[in-house]
């Protein structure tokens, strides 16, 4: 037997290659690294914690008692915000916390109602109702009120004008209507009212306006004219009313926005109806803030709840189509988890963007119901109407710095930019050329 046969292991070494033989692969041939180790092991993405908002979210003050009629000299109301220093004393007046307590107390109102809860006109009280008359006398007015033909102007409508005689010259009735029967008292009331529809001199409209008629609520408040329980019916009916009205006059006389930041603003015209809208959907079971991006839901459901109405108006105003687009700033709020995050944001808004901003609060008017603070300036020559800048010639304005410099009432400086012409005024011209709100025009890369 030979030595191999005797030893078989001796056989497989002999034909084992040797180490220095052995075939590389073909990766190793090529002289690629081998990466397996050196790819880092793939872990679920961390979200960032949202870090809190450092502005807390603004309480509502306790409403004061309701002054003393007896002792009230009715005025009419003008200006009294003619400086930074002016301004800074208004902020820590009563008249803040007054104003600041009744908008939010009428917000509070109307958590998780809808509008459909003051359906029942039964249940409305005589001043409700009588406040829903004179807003239908003012729709009325307008629509007896035909605008000029400007040739397909996008600019206001001269006919505004007309308009807002019309109204200056019915809110004495009104007031009557409503139980007021001192002169000076309807003259006081009266100026908040006329100026909620907007400027007659340069033909805008915007949130200031917008105060002014919540002003004009408050003044009727202070008279005793409205109570607490109308608080509710106030925002659901009154207010709900004004802003049909309103929209039916920027559509006629294409009023131009007011101060308006375009795109990078909230809206060109309103504000409180995201205020109040937010508190209407605090605790929905289901309507998200996601939820304005559906056409179904703002159909079904604008009816019912203020913000939404308010979504799909300016979604019908526009010639583009998708809110990102046009409306970057209502887009971006779209985020947020909770209608609880919106409501306070809007309340922080409210306060930041309107009451301490003195561009918008230099047109605040102050009378006896809403009073100024000792040691605010008077201005002279104020004319009859409470507000200087219905007079021709030039408008004293402040920018954001508190510098002053001066506006033509026509128009605007080149300090705040060139006139805007009206967004609306650009659909409604688009309608009567047969290009309706079927063919709003998609951004190519949407």
């Amino acid at each position: 037997m030979s030595d191999a046969a005797q030893n078989p292991s001796s056989v497989g070494a002999a034909l084992s290659p040797a180490p220095e033989a052995t075939a590389k692969s073909p990766r190793a041939a090529a002289g690629i690294p081998n990466l397996k180790d050196r790819i880092p092991k793939l872990e679920p993405r961390r979200r960032k914690a949202q870090q809190p908002n450092p502005t807390p979210v603004p309480e509502t003050p306790a409403l004061p008692p309701r002054p003393d009629l007896s002792t009230l000299t009715f005025k009419v109301p003008t200006r009294r915000i003619l400086s930074p220093a002016d301004h800074e004393l208004f902020l820590s007046s009563p008249t803040y916390n007054l104003v600041l307590s009744f908008v939010f107390s009428l917000s509070e109102s109307v958590i998780d109602t809808p509008i459909s809860a003051t359906s029942n006109d039964a249940t409305l009280s005589p001043a409700v109702t009588t406040l829903l008359r004179i807003l239908n006398d003012a729709e009325t007015q307008c629509r007896e009120s035909p605008p000029d033909d400007q040739g397909g102007s996008r600019f206001g409508n001269k006919t505004f004008r007309v308009f807002i005689d019309k109204i200056k010259s019915r809110t004495s009735v009104w007031h009557s209507a409503l139980g007021l029967t001192n002169p000076d008292a309807i003259a006081e009331a009266s100026t908040y009212l006329t100026h909620s529809f907007g400027n007659r001199s340069r033909i805008d409209y915007g949130s200031g306006h917008e105060l002014n008629f919540i002003m004009w609520l408050l003044c009727l408040y202070q008279l005793n004219i409205l109570q607490r329980e109308d608080f509710k019916p106030l925002v659901l009916r009154v207010f709900n009313r004004y802003l049909e009205v309103m929209r039916l006059v920027q559509s006629t006389y294409y009023l131009e926005p007011a101060g308006s930041h375009g795109v990078w603003g909230l809206d060109d015209y309103q504000f409180l109806p995201f205020l109040f809208g937010a508190s209407q959907l605090l605790h929905h079971p289901y309507i998200t803030p996601r939820a304005i991006h559906q056409d179904l839901t703002l159909e079904e459901f604008g009816d019912e709840y203020l913000y939404l109405g308010q979504v799909a108006f300016v979604n019908s105003t526009k010639t583009v189509k998708g809110l990102r687009w046009h409306s970057p700033m209502l887009d971006d709020i779209s985020s947020a988890k909770s209608w609880g995050k919106i409501e306070g944001g809007m309340r922080r808004m409210f306060v930041s963007e309107v009451l301490k901003k003195l561009p918008v609060m230099q047109h605040f008017l102050f009378g006896s119901l809403i009073p100024a603070a000792d040691g605010m300036s008077e201005r002279e020559g104020n004319n009859e109407n409470g507000d200087s800048d219905d007079e021709e010639g030039e408008v004293e304005v402040f920018d954001k710095d508190g510098v002053r410099h001066v506006h033509q009432a026509t128009g605007w400086g080149d300090c705040c930019g060139i006139k805007v012409p009206s967004s609306i005024a650009a659909a409604e011209e688009m309608r009567k050329r047969g290009l309706g709100g079927e063919s709003l025009r998609r951004i190519p890369f949407d």
